[in-house]
């Protein structure tokens, strides 16, 4: 026993950089995760495991190290297929032989991926040795996360902190093995007071964390990569001719100013340009592809949308996890319940929670039935996240939504009094007052072949989507009416989503149609399904969702019809708005049909989501500092206790100043106690009366009364141990006191 506990000793190190790979390795696990089937992803994780064990446990010959891992890899593997379901023995298969080429068959090519890994661990420990080679080795990591995270739509930048994280372990794992080497004496003291250095370590340690957690978010200076690429090749904008009838999505951004695109928090100032970010948001299981609202605006401002209170522009009620929601009633439009799972990737705070028109429940958050900030807006459909014990914005939820199916062409013959006599709808038809005329005279003469709302807001819809190019990059050199739709409509002609929406709402409201502006997030883009899923012909029920896709569009008021989204952009479409009735019953059967076996597996693009820098880490570096801070104040307490007379005298107090002050010091303290010093009296006289009232203190009066007046009168020299003599005999007079009243 005693051999081996010194083998286990004398290779701590080597168990140390085992460690350290193996949470680098545990990253690239979590970033192939997605594409790996879970059989593979498991055996991985086991094998690497079990081979780390062994190299640290079994400090034996490494030519037995070997066959003994390649011995339990096999197993696992063996184990793993048969409870997975992946082989099952043949009862034909009588010979060894046949049951071990039976066997065999199977686990190919979980064995491999399994053999691999171990290899690879055992490669890079044994090659990764030096400070230089494991600066190398961490560049090369650090790199390849890179890379991938600016080349796909994966986001590793938790990955990378991990990796980080583990390099510095792995550096100071170094460090001490080069100091046991060379200053072995060193080494022997340094192991008598291990606290020591394991308490430096974790504050080093904690100090990156909680920096890096509270560093401000700060845009690049750089453009990524791949957005560079997409926009030299020209991918960044829609192609398609614009018409209401494609089914091409395109990219779009809210927000204002020369800025990259994604989710707005600010409407007021619309207009500008943006440049495309492809960095990817949330991904999205669900049967149906759609778009993914987050707030309405209704207050047009001539530049914008002002009404961006979210917490006053309406009533808001408490929302429950579960509970099913109010929702403004609309008895002559039929809906689809719509789940949906939403995963988001990164730290994004939001301050709504996404999904289809309209939300009905949250159903999860975080995996957790229960969450306290929610707040529901029903006049609006928005589902408001945050509170003041709510800080952390969901990474994770599902909710059901109620998609409308409505009936085109019944709704295409109601007049103006049969859709909104006796409705009070002033907030969606509010313009401002200086509203230019000749966009009204537009809209007029767009739709004067239209009699009923519909028809006059689709006329509107396809005039804004043919006459007008799209661009992320409008000309706004031609620009001289400060109303930013008539701007649009008469001078830029050209833009991008927020354009077209808000011209479409204003126009519609010009009409006398009630009409809002909506922004949330196009449906994105499909992900691809493994081959194997693809054969079993799986539906593909999974999108990614980028910061390019973020969009806004407009919804319309129809009366007992509800709310309808209208799509007014070019390369984007809501078909609802131009499906015939004939075709309505056969969407919703199309969607229980995808949602039977929805795939779940793909939509794991979120790599780092299993090992993310969780909240109790954060919590515990900032533990581990106020420990150190509090340590440290008790330190140097007495250094800081002549701080405030510093500051106020502009220079620090000398020796005898300070044993004036201690003195003062526990003189205020013995009058607590009763001990007056009259006015007549000198410090010597009441020495000597406190001493006959209390004898047990006797000593150390006539001490403390020695060390003033030595001070004070003496030409001898006063150093700083005499003030810390009087401070440590005051001391001992507060515990002989300590019980007086």
């Amino acid at each position: 026993m005693s051999r081996w506990w010194n083998g286990i000793k004398s290779s701590w190190h080597h168990s140390f950089s085992l460690l350290w790979l193996m949470l680098i390795g545990l990253q690239w696990v979590s970033f192939t995760e997605p594409f790996w089937l879970q059989a593979t992803t498991e055996v991985v994780l086991l094998s690497l495991a079990a081979v780390a064990v062994i190299e640290i446990l079994l400090p034996v010959k490494w030519g037995l190290r070997l066959l003994l891992e390649a011995a339990v890899v096999l197993y696992i593997t063996y184990r793993l297929i048969l409870n997975k379901g992946i082989h099952v023995p043949d009862p034909w298969a009588v010979t060894l032989r046949d049951r071990l080429m039976d066997t065999g068959a199977d686990m190919v090519p979980y064995v491999w991926f399994a053999l691999a890994a171990g290899v690879l661990l055992l490669l890079s420990s044994w090659w990764v040795s030096s400070k230089t080679r494991i600066l190398m080795f961490l560049t090369a990591n650090i790199v390849a996360f890179a890379a991938l995270d600016s080349f796909t739509s994966s986001v590793l930048w938790q990955e990378v902190a991990w990796t980080v994280a583990a390099g510095m372990g792995w550096l100071v794992t170094q460090h001490l093995r080069s100091f046991q080497l060379h200053y072995p004496r060193g080494w022997t003291y340094l192991l008598r007071y291990p606290f020591k250095v394991l308490i430096n370590v974790a504050i080093i340690f904690s100090l990156v964390i909680v920096t890096g957690v509270n560093m401000p978010d700060v845009r690049p200076t750089l453009t990524d990569p791949y957005t560079a690429w997409q926009d030299w090749n020209g991918g960044g904008s829609p192609s398609g001719t614009g018409t209401s009838g494609t089914s091409e999505t395109g990219s779009g951004g809210t927000g204002s100013g020369s800025s990259s695109s994604g989710y707005s928090l600010n409407d007021d100032n619309l207009g500008g340009g943006f440049s495309f970010d492809y960095s990817p948001v949330m991904t999205v299981t669900s049967s149906q592809r759609t778009y993914m609202r987050g707030e309405s605006r209704a207050v047009y401002s001539g530049k914008g949308w002002s009404d961006d209170d979210r917490w006053n522009r309406g009533p808001l009620i408490r929302a429950r996890v579960g509970e099913e929601l109010e929702r403004e009633a609309s008895p002559k439009t039929q809906t689809e319940p719509l789940q949906q799972t939403v995963r988001l990737l990164g730290n994004n705070d939001y301050p709504v929670l996404f999904g289809a028109y309209s939300i009905s429940s949250v159903d999860t958050i975080d995996g957790e039935e229960a969450s306290n900030g929610l707040f529901w807006r029903s006049q609006d459909n928005e589902m408001i996240w945050g509170s003041d014990d709510v800080l952390t914005y969901p990474q994770t939820y599902v909710l059901t939504s109620e998609v409308p199916v409505v009936p085109v062409q019944e709704l295409s013959r109601q007049t103006y009094d049969q859709l909104y006599e006796g409705q009070d709808n002033e907030r969606y038809l509010q313009l401002p007052d200086n509203f230019p005329q000749r966009v009204i005279d537009l809209a007029e003469e767009i739709t004067a072949g239209a009699q009923t709302p519909y028809e006059k807001v689709a006329l509107l819809q396809q005039y804004l989507q043919v006459t007008f190019p799209y661009t992320n990059q409008p000309d706004l050199s031609r620009k001289k009416s400060r109303d930013m739709v008539e701007s649009f409509l008469f001078e830029i002609m050209e833009g991008y989503c927020d354009y077209y929406s808000t011209a479409l709402v204003t126009m519609a409201r010009s009409l006398d149609i009630p009409a809002r502006w909506v922004k949330g997030y196009a449906p994105g883009e499909q992900g691809q399904l493994p081959d194997n899923l693809m054969m079993q012909g799986a539906a593909n029920n999974n999108y990614t969702i980028t910061n390019a896709d973020a969009h806004s569009w407009a919804e319309v008021y129809f009366g007992d019809y509800g709310w309808v989204p209208v799509e007014a952009t070019p390369g984007f479409t809501v078909p609802l708005l131009t499906q015939s009735e004939e075709q309505l019953p056969e969407e919703p059967e199309q969607e229980e049909e995808e949602a039977v076996e929805p795939v779940q597996a793909p939509a794991q693009t979120d790599s780092g989501s299993n090992l993310h820098v969780g909240a109790w880490i954060v919590a515990a570096a900032a533990g581990v500092l106020l420990l150190w801070a509090g340590y440290q104040l008790w330190q140097h307490r007495l250094s800081l206790r002549f701080l405030l007379e510093r500051l106020r005298n502009g220079r620090p107090l000398t020796p005898v100043q300070k044993v004036v002050a201690e003195t003062e010091r526990w003189v205020r303290y013995v009058r607590r106690k009763g001990m007056l010093k009259e006015e007549h009296e000198t410090l010597r006289e009441a020495v000597g009366r406190w001493s006959r009232e209390t004898p047990q203190a006797a000593d150390s009066f006539t001490s403390l009364l020695r060390l003033f007046e030595q001070a004070k009168y003496s030409p001898d020299i006063i150093e700083d141990k005499d003030w810390r003599s009087v401070y440590t005999e005051a001391l001992q007079l507060q515990r002989m006191l300590k019980g007086r009243r």
